[in-house]
C-alpha cells in the first residue's frame, strides 16, 4: 500500500508539472478551468477529466471494470481539481500554488497571523480533518484552499495527495491528522520565534 500513495505523488507531481512546463498556456489554463468543473465530483464522473486524471494512472491504482473509483483514484483526483482552483487567476509560471515542502499543515498554519485568526483557521481545520470520509473532507478542504488562493499561500499538492491516500484508511487516518497538527503549530511556533 506505500508503494501506491508514493505512485499517487508521483502521479500528481508529473501532472502538475507538465501544466506547469507546458508552452502552450491557452491549453494549460483549459486544462485547469475542465478541472474546477470536477471539484466535488467523483473520480470518472466527467469524461472530459479522463486525459487528466486518469491517463497515464499506475495500473495499481486503477480500478476494474465497475468498480467504484480506488483510494488512488480518488488520491489523485481531489488534489488536481483542488489544485486547479487555487492556481485559478494566478499566472502559472511566474506564481505556481504547487510547492514541494508547503504541507497541509505548514500551509493553513501560514494562514493564522494572529489569535483571532488562529481560532478562526483552526476551526476550519478541525471540520476537514475530522471528517469521516474523503467525500467531507474534499468538503472541507475546499474552503481552505480558498483561503489559501485568497493570500497567495501555495500547497504541496503531491504530499496531498499522498495524505489523501492513506486518510482514506481508518487504521491510519489519525497518524496523517496528527502530522498536520503537528505541522500547524510547529509552523506557528517558528514564525512567533522569528
Amino acid at each position: 500500500m506505500s508503494n501506491e500513495a508514493k505512485l499517487a505523488k508521483a502521479f500528481v507531481k508529473r501532472k502538475i508539472s507538465r501544466l506547469y512546463e507546458s508552452q502552450n498556456e491557452a491549453a494549460s489554463r483549459a486544462t485547469l478551468a475542465k478541472l474546477r468543473r470536477g471539484i466535488g465530483k467523483a473520480p470518472g464522473s466527467m469524461p472530459e477529466l479522463w486525459d487528466v486524471t486518469l491517463a497515464g494512472l499506475p495500473e495499481e491504482l486503477t480500478g476494474r471494470n465497475d468498480e467504484p473509483p480506488t483510494y488512488g483514484e480518488w488520491a489523485v483526483y481531489t488534489p488536481l481539481t483542488l489544485y486547479a482552483l487555487h492556481q485559478q487567476g494566478k499566472d502559472l509560471k511566474k506564481q505556481c500554488m504547487s510547492e514541494d515542502g508547503k504541507f497541509l499543515g505548514v500551509a493553513v498554519g501560514k494562514l493564522a497571523k494572529n489569535e483571532d485568526d488562529e481560532k478562526r483557521v483552526k476551526r476550519r481545520f478541525d471540520a476537514a480533518a475530522t471528517a469521516d470520509s474523503l467525500e467531507e473532507f474534499s468538503h472541507h478542504l475546499r474552503g481552505l484552499v480558498q483561503l489559501l488562493k485568497d493570500k497567495d499561500i501555495p500547497l504541496d499538492y503531491p504530499a496531498l495527495s499522498e495524505d489523501l491516500y492513506w486518510f482514506q484508511f481508518p487504521e491510519a487516518r489519525d497518524s496523517v491528522r496528527l502530522r498536520w497538527g503537528r505541522d500547524f503549530y510547529n509552523i506557528r511556533e517558528t514564525e512567533e520565534n522569528e
